[in-house]
């Protein structure tokens, strides 16, 4: 995914999206390097230059928690990305090895199927669709497959439309993988879709490279459905039980309201709510196979 180190890359972009106004120091002259100087960013975290530089290019493997603590400051990193920065410090045997169930528990399924008036759905690290209410299903019935929301960000028309804050859903999506990258930077999973996706959209491979990191949060949403109309929402990110780098992802209305209506049409043209599962690989959750459910 890069040539450097993960440690690195995100460094050198974080440093790179910062300018000397930012953080109180005087600009003369142009300047041959966009952002900040190394030199610079090791002046503000009070450590030499001497060491800030092989840290930046992964050569430093064991920084000490205060001097991150300091290089984040420099850097003006807020919580999440600071945390990454700490993930990515990490030596594969002092990774979580247990990463809890690879498949969706039949009482999660469930539940998402006794969700009748609410989409519900559930998505792995790298964003692929493992689980879905029956509208779910419908609400993204314009996309050509209901699989992995970054593909359908990026790759799949329907996408333009779909989210009508599309640049804000684009930098949502990245951000998540990222962060979810940061969990685990051996996963040949979240490494095969940004391969992808990088080939496939020079958007993404853009937002890629900055290395901004978030989570879901609660937050709304400004969608078009193709045959509903508007719908704004509100959604809910859970981290599931037993299998923490899966996520619960509920869709909410505004009671009474026209997206209710909306979610209650959905819900009428949704002909065929049965679900049956479908095996689709991943590495990235640490199994052979996990399930997703589509309509049939």
């Amino acid at each position: 995914m890069s040539n450097g180190t993960p440690l690195g890359d995100f460094l050198r972009a974080r440093r790179e999206a910062l300018k000397p106004h930012d953080v109180g120091l005087p600009e003369y002259g142009r300047r041959r390097v966009p952002g900040l100087r190394r030199e610079e960013v090791a002046l503000l975290a009070g450590v030499s230059s001497d060491y800030n530089i092989p840290l930046e290019q992964g050569r430093e493997i064991s920084p000490s928690p205060q001097v991150l603590d300091a290089v984040a400051q420099a850097l003006k990193l807020d919580g999440e990305a600071t945390d990454h920065l700490n993930r990515l410090c990490l030596t594969a045997s002092q990774r979580p090895r247990d990463r809890g169930e690879t498949g969706v528990s039949r009482q999660l399924l469930q539940l998402m199927d006794s969700w009748d008036h609410t989409p519900a759905f559930i998505v792995g690290p790298a964003l692929d669709i493992m689980a879905g209410n029956s509208l779910a299903t419908a609400l993204h019935s314009g996309f050509e497959k209901f699989d992995n929301l970054a593909r359908m960000v990026f790759v799949d028309p329907a996408g333009r439309t779909f989210y009508q804050e599309w640049e804000r859903a684009a930098h949502s999506c990245v951000a998540e993988i990222r962060a979810a990258y940061g969990h685990d930077p051996e996963s040949a999973r979240i490494a095969e879709v940004v391969a992808e996706l990088s080939a496939q959209s020079e958007e993404f491979a853009g937002i890629w490279q900055l290395h901004d990191v978030k989570g879901k949060s609660q937050e709304g949403k400004h969608l078009q459905h193709p045959q509903v109309g508007d719908l704004h929402i509100k959604f809910a990110a859970f981290t599931v039980n037993g299998a923490p780098h899966q996520q619960l992802v509920v869709y909410q209305a505004e009671p009474a309201g026209p997206t209710a209506a909306a979610f209650e049409t959905l819900r009428s043209m949704a002909t065929q709510p049965k679900q049956t599962r479908t095996p689709v690989p991943t590495a990235d959750l640490g199994g052979d196979e996990h399930q997703r459910r589509t309509t049939t």
